[in-house]
């Protein structure tokens, strides 16, 4: 989960913002470049304890694949690890400081198990399963064979972990036109970055967590393209479209907005930033 929002009228700082690491943010604000405000209330419908509300403004989609390095590469091998032992103490510490890692999952790894994939594997307790879903770890969100969160733990036989992962989703599409939606998104963010993402094997953003909030905007940075991709889905049913800018920060006139739908692509905009 990413806790940086975008005031109404700050939006180009928030594009800042998204293209910068946290430090560098904190610098920015002291010296008055970027204004920004920070939204605590995060989480997921039926699994919040009573009296909490929602506000899921900005996710992250972790694609880094094999691009990571220094800090954030051992940040995200000691997510992984105290996840995979159980240590779900040290699990929150990690995502208390650092939240947007809470889909997170081992770079290089084969798996693709986030957090909530070890907590249903592991039959985790009820209470650490509704706090990675409080932090904002998505429950569609599949593992390297296809697996949710709820299909891991329902694979072991925890029936009451596999009950507390079962999504709620906020809205609707048909499976067929999301699948499109998604195939045709992709081949808008290879037709830009094609080079990068081979590079990098980055793992492209699957589309079904945007059902699990009434109102989500998802950021997915590219390595080397010093930016990266923010969408959202508006509409439902099969009238569903997918809203997409695209980005590179050290060329002037790079941004693109298309919006995607199960019929295709359109670029509707072009050379903002």
């Amino acid at each position: 989960m990413h806790l940086l929002t975008a005031q109404e009228t700050e939006r180009d700082d928030w594009k800042k913002a998204q293209l910068m690491g946290l430090s560098d943010i904190i610098d920015a604000v002291a010296e008055g470049g970027i204004e920004f405000t920070c939204d605590f209330e995060t989480g997921l419908h039926d699994h919040l304890p009573e009296g909490m509300t929602m506000r899921v403004t900005e996710m992250i989609w972790d694609g880094a694949g094999v691009a990571l390095s220094g800090d954030d590469l051992q940040l995200q091998h000691k997510l992984a690890d105290a996840a995979k032992r159980c240590d779900w103490a040290v699990v929150a510490a990690i995502l208390e400081e650092e939240p947007r890692l809470v889909n997170s999952t081992r770079p290089g790894g084969p798996s693709l198990f986030a957090p909530l994939h070890q907590a249903a594997y592991a039959n985790a307790p009820v209470e650490v399963i509704r706090d990675l879903v409080a932090r904002g770890g998505w429950l569609t969100l599949e593992n390297a064979r296809g697996e949710r969160p709820v299909d891991v733990a329902t694979r072991r036989g925890h029936n009451e972990a596999a009950a507390e992962l079962e999504p709620r989703l906020a809205r609707t599409v048909p499976y067929g036109v999301l699948a499109k939606i998604q195939q045709h998104f992709h081949e808008v963010i290879r037709g830009r970055v094609a080079d990068l993402v081979e590079e990098s094997r980055l793992r492209l953003p699957e589309l079904q967590p945007l059902l699990e909030t009434e109102t989500c905007e998802v950021y997915f940075p590219v390595p080397g393209m010093y930016g990266g991709f923010s969408y959202c889905l508006e509409e439902e049913g099969v009238e569903a479209k997918l809203v997409a800018e695209s980005w590179c920060r050290v060329a002037g006139g790079s941004g693109q907005r298309h919006e995607i739908t199960s019929a295709g692509s359109t670029l509707v905009a072009e050379g903002f930033v």
